[in-house]
């Protein structure tokens, strides 16, 4: 599988997609108009190792919901990238069995990579 999971009005997501100009067989889905389903992050999961690895702690809705004081467990984390898109790291991009997560150069740079290796 080829995805990327991003969000269309963030700007740093679709600068990302434009400087990684991915081949065509990519499914984009902006996670705002199609929301995530629970088999999806369930794959996400499965290839990075933990939700929290998906959640993005720079997120509004985190700080306004005091979460950095809570206690949250890997059923939290999923819970709350269901319930609301902007508290996935992004974007997400998924090539065969490898995943990238976020907007890091380091991670950009690993994404770049893996496409002219394969």
């Amino acid at each position: 599988m080829k995805k990327v999971y991003y969000l269309k009005t963030c700007s740093t997501c679709t600068r990302i997609l434009k400087e990684l100009n991915l081949p065509s067989e990519f499914i984009l889905q902006d996670i705002k108009s199609e929301a995530i389903t629970v088999k999806q992050v369930e794959e996400m999961e499965a290839l990075s190792g933990s939700y929290e690895a998906l959640f993005s702690k720079r997120a509004k809705l985190y700080k306004e919901l005091d979460l950095k004081n809570q206690n949250l467990t890997e059923r939290d984390y999923k819970q709350y990238i269901l319930d609301h898109y902007t508290f996935l790291s992004r974007p997400v991009i998924i090539i065969d069995d490898q995943i990238f997560i976020g907007n890091s150069k380091k991670t950009i740079e690993n994404v770049k990579n893996h496409l002219s290796s394969s």
